[in-house]
C-alpha cells in the first residue's frame, strides 16, 4: 500500500471534537476524542475510538458506561485541555466545570450538548479500541456547530 496515499485519504474524513467522560470505583476522568459517529437510530448507537493506554479507556471498560460532551465551535480551549489526563478538583477538570450525569460520568458544563451511553460493544483491535454505546440519556443546552479538527488546525488520523 502507498502509505502517503493512505494517510492523505484517511485525513479527508471530517471529525468533530468531543470530551469523553467516564467514572468507576470513585475515579472520574475526561479525555478529548475525535473518532465519533452515530451508527443507528433504533436503538440510538454511537461509536467512539479510545486510545488503549488512556485512563478513559480503563474506566469505560470497567464501568460499561461513558458520556460524550459535544464541544461547540469556538471551544478549542476545552478540547486542548484534555489531550492528557487531568485530575478532577473542586468540581472542575482544569479550568472547566463539570456535572455528573446519571451514570456518574462527568459532563462538561459548558458543552452545548451531551449523551450518556451504555457500552454494548467493546472491540480491542488496534491501538485504539472501538466502543459502541447505546444512548440512554441526552442533554441539549443550545444549538450550534460542532468544534472540528479543521477549525482548530489539527490533524489526527491517517
Amino acid at each position: 500500500m502507498d502509505e502517503n496515499a493512505k494517510k492523505k485519504s484517511l485525513l479527508m474524513i471530517p471529525y468533530g471534537l468531543y470530551v469523553l467522560g467516564a467514572a468507576h470505583g470513585g475515579k472520574q476522568t475526561v479525555a478529548t476524542v475525535n473518532w465519533v459517529t452515530q451508527t443507528a437510530f433504533n436503538p440510538p448507537l454511537v461509536v467512539v475510538g479510545v486510545k488503549k493506554d488512556s485512563t478513559a479507556h480503563a474506566l469505560v471498560k470497567e464501568s460499561g458506561k461513558f458520556v460524550l460532551s459535544m464541544l461547540g465551535s469556538g471551544q478549542k480551549s476545552i478540547a486542548t485541555s484534555f489531550f492528557k489526563h487531568v485530575e478532577p478538583q473542586d468540581g472542575k477538570f482544569g479550568n472547566f466545570a463539570f456535572e455528573a450525569g446519571k451514570s456518574g460520568a462527568p459532563i462538561i458544563a459548558d458543552a452545548p450538548a451531551a449523551v450518556e451511553c451504555d457500552v454494548v460493544g467493546f472491540y480491542e483491535l488496534g491501538d485504539h479500541s472501538t466502543i459502541v454505546g447505546k444512548v440512554t440519556e441526552a442533554y441539549h443546552r443550545r444549538d450550534g456547530e460542532v468544534l472540528t479538527l479543521k477549525e482548530c488546525g489539527f490533524q489526527y488520523g491517517g
